[in-house]
């Protein structure tokens, strides 16, 4: 069974999942780095970012906010209050005058092929 709902999920491009990332602001990178300090604690070994829960990450400079789209492993996630904190926290690690602002999408649903590392795709599968 499992086969064939892989076969019938096409590979995903990063053009359907991201919704839109400001890669050339100062901090992306550091954000980004920070987003890889947090782990879902359902899936300890793997940080968000590599897990594909985070959609997309914007600047407003003006209002010194940060904006993360993201999602959960699952809609009824029972962590997500707590997968917010944290990644709210990692960010505020860093750039503590910036406000965290999260979203949270199922637009698109998350599946084990959209983590970013292939070894670990293999994990879920």
């Amino acid at each position: 069974m499992m086969s064939e709902q892989k076969q019938n999920n096409p590979p995903i491009t990063q053009e359907q999942v991201i919704h839109r990332n400001d890669t050339a602001h100062p901090l992306y990178a550091v954000v980004i780095d920070q987003l890889m300090t947090v782990y879902d604690p359902e899936v300890p070994l793997i940080d968000i970012y590599t897990l594909w829960l985070i959609y997309g990450i914007t600047f407003d400079d003006a209002t010194t906010t940060v904006n993360i789209i993201m999602t959960f492993t699952t809609p009824a996630c029972p962590m997500g209050d707590l997968l917010k904190s944290m990644t709210t926290d990692a960010v505020h690690r860093w750039c503590p005058w910036r406000t965290c602002l999260l979203e949270i999408t199922f637009d698109p649903m998350r599946w084990p092929a959209m983590i970013k590392d292939e070894d670990l795709q293999r994990m879920f599968v």
